[in-house]
């Protein structure tokens, strides 16, 4: 039962459905890591209704709305997110409030995490929330709702009543969720036939139509020999057992079934639904215990008719399939019912050795489990990312190497280098001019520079051309003077059109330390050396002056981070090499992930590091007989070559 004043529909006619002519706010949401439902946008939750109401069988592509859920689908028919490139699959419900609460109003609740953006609380807590705001309420406690948290109104401030740590808290408008009327439609399983409208041509629609094809075929296959050899089987028809199913008052889809052997009064009771605390008859539907009508048949165990009582199946109100310990008990108990001859299909594979891409293994699994066929969701392996545990006094320097440790010097390079002096450092300056492009200023060399009029430096007029020392290129030395100003300042010169360096480069890592040593244990594809191990250390702080947003703070997610080399001659080549870039501050920079999307973070600068020690589910591990050659490459492309190592 909602608590009373939440916002949260009340479940009122023991279906968990509210009447004909109550007017309702839908919200979806998928289920995160730690158990919580996280709503998605008021736009994405508009485009899934629009989807539902076409086809409540259909597939959602949340790309199609918002651009940072390009990779992620939504399965209508088994209720999941599945994230196209990996194959992970979340749960998602759909859930209803009053119009008057939050999201019928579109209010949103924020609160500032750590990076200054900013995050919406779950659904539950913001209708709450707005609930207490609109009653003038001078604070609001959440420990009811499990969090040890003080919301203070007139300060706009969330308190964490053990740590005693502030975060600013905003109240914005948004666009209002969707607004329904009638009743809420219920999971069914998928029929055999096809759904209504014009079928879509991209190749996602091509991927869930052949799939779903295929699974009807299978289908039909099996309820021909079900029903066909029902008959010879001696088996009694009104003894068919029933099933009692526990709903939530949401939209859930495909849960965990999970059997008991309890014995029925009679063979043929009507069927029970539980919804939000009570228990009341409803439909008097007879549903055999086949694997046609269960929508995840792996967690089923045959049931033999020579048994002579009944089975009571019982649906948990809430999908736990994303929950770790539910997942390992469920996933545990399917395998050891699945009878001979399942096949079991990958979730999720990122090793790339299978036979499957995961992601048409995942949507499969989704496809096939909503069918009610025999399908087997294993659990992918997981990346090692650590040896196991070390004493201290196991660890040994590297040979070759002097000292175990560096910390990055603030300013490696003496800076205010004047530009002029730079450039005309390592260029020569030509005489005979060639009719040919300045790649700068896309001008003729023969002509007056692009930036004549923007820039004026001492000595240096537009029509001067140079050519750089090494590789010959010529620019206007204009341009020249342009790029430098626009670059890191640091006194080198990197080449517009071949990239050769000029001097020595430098970077814009902010400061932290490097360890490194080696350890007793060896990589795989390197089992005749040990490993060595190196440990990047980076706080957050204040961007400066060189950083893309001077006096903004920045996050360092992630740290310490580990990476492993072989300990061999390469590998010390490498750590050697390595070292020399971090001096040069050319390991890390402040940027945007391209993993997560943050901004104003430390990201990976170019030079690849290995950070798994055991695998290589994620690409960033061993075997990989081809990595010291590349990073080896890479150092080179930012200058720092084996002709910089000191004998």
């Amino acid at each position: 039962m909602a608590r009373p004043g939440s916002g949260a529909l009340v479940s009122v006619n023991g279906l968990g459905y509210p009447p004909q002519n109550l007017a309702r706010v839908v919200v979806w949401e998928w289920l995160n890591e730690h158990g919580r439902w996280r709503p998605y946008s008021a736009a994405v939750c508009h485009h899934i209704e629009n989807v539902l109401k076409g086809d409540a069988r259909g597939t959602v592509v949340l790309g199609q709305v918002d651009a940072q859920l390009t990779p992620y689908i939504i399965d209508l028919q088994s209720m999941h997110q599945f994230r196209q490139d990996t194959g992970t699959m979340r749960p998602v419900q759909r859930n209803f409030y009053e119009p008057s609460s939050a999201p019928g109003k579109g209010v949103v609740w924020e609160w500032e995490n750590d990076n200054g953006s900013w995050t919406p609380y779950d659904m539950e807590i913001c209708v709450t929330i707005q609930n207490a705001y609109e009653k003038q309420h001078p604070w609001l406690d959440l420990t009811s709702l499990g969090f040890c948290y003080l919301i203070d109104f007139n300060s706009m401030a969330q308190t964490n009543r053990q740590s005693q740590r502030k975060r600013r808290l905003r109240r914005r408008m948004d666009l209002a969720y969707p607004l329904i009327m009638g009743s809420i439609p219920k999971s069914q399983s998928w029929p055999v036939g096809a759904s209504s409208g014009q079928p879509c041509s991209c190749q996602q629609c091509i991927l869930v139509n052949s799939t779903r094809a295929a699974s009807n075929a299978i289908l039909a296959s099996q309820r021909r020999k079900l029903y066909g050899g029902g008959a010879a089987a001696g088996g009694n028809a009104s003894g068919a057992s029933t099933a009692t199913v526990r709903q939530s008052n949401t939209f859930s889809g495909t849960t965990l079934w999970s059997p008991s052997s309890s014995a029925s009064s009679a063979p043929n009771k009507n069927n029970i639904i539980s919804a939000a605390g009570g228990h009341t008859k409803a439909e008097q539907v007879q549903t055999p215990l086949s694997a046609a009508n269960f929508p995840c048949s792996p967690a089923l165990p045959t049931l033999s008719a020579s048994h002579g009582h009944h089975h009571t199946l019982t649906i948990n109100g809430q999908n736990n399939l994303n929950r770790p310990g539910t997942q390992r008990i469920s996933m545990g108990a399917a395998r050891g019912a699945i009878p001979p001859g399942v096949p079991a299909l990958p979730v999720k594979n990122l090793t790339g050795s299978g036979p499957v891409h995961p992601a048409l293994a995942g949507m499969t699994g989704i496809l096939m489990c909503a069918a009610g066929l025999p399908v087997c969701l294993t659990r992918a392996p997981k990346p090692i990312l650590h040896p196991p545990p070390i004493n201290k006094s196991d660890m040994k320097p590297v040979p070759g190497v002097n000292g175990i440790r560096r910390k990055t010097k603030k300013k490696h390079l003496r800076r205010g280098k004047n530009p002029e002096d730079v450039v005309r450092r390592y260029t020569d300056k030509i005489k005979v001019v060639p009719d040919e492009d300045c790649t700068i200023c896309m001008e003729r060399l023969v002509m007056s520079s692009g930036y004549e009029g923007v820039l004026q430096h001492k000595g240096i007029k537009p029509e001067f051309v140079g050519k750089l020392g090494k590789c010959g290129h010529m620019y206007h030395l204009l341009c020249l003077v342009a790029m430098y100003n626009n670059g890191n300042k640091d006194g080198s010169l990197q080449c517009p059109t071949c990239k050769a360096i000029y001097g020595e480069k430098t970077g814009t890592q902010p400061p932290g330390k490097m360890e490194y040593h080696v350890i007793p244990h060896c990589l795989p594809g390197y089992q005749d050396s040990k490993t060595i191990r190196i440990v990047y250390d980076i706080p957050a702080g204040i961007q400066t002056a060189e950083h893309p947003n001077p006096g903004k703070k920045f996050s360092a997610r992630g740290f310490p981070r580990h990476c492993y080399l072989p300990d061999n001659d390469k590998g010390r080549k490498v750590l050697k090499l390595l070292i020399m870039a971090w001096d040069r501050r050319l390991i890390f920079t402040i940027g945007t992930s391209s993993t997560t999307g943050e901004s104003d973070t430390v990201v990976w600068n170019e030079i690849h590091h290995k950070t798994e020690f055991g695998s290589n589910l994620t690409g960033h591990g061993y075997p990989d007989p081809n990595y010291l050659d590349n990073v080896l490459t890479e150092l080179l492309a930012q200058g720092v070559g084996e002709e910089n190592l000191k004998d």
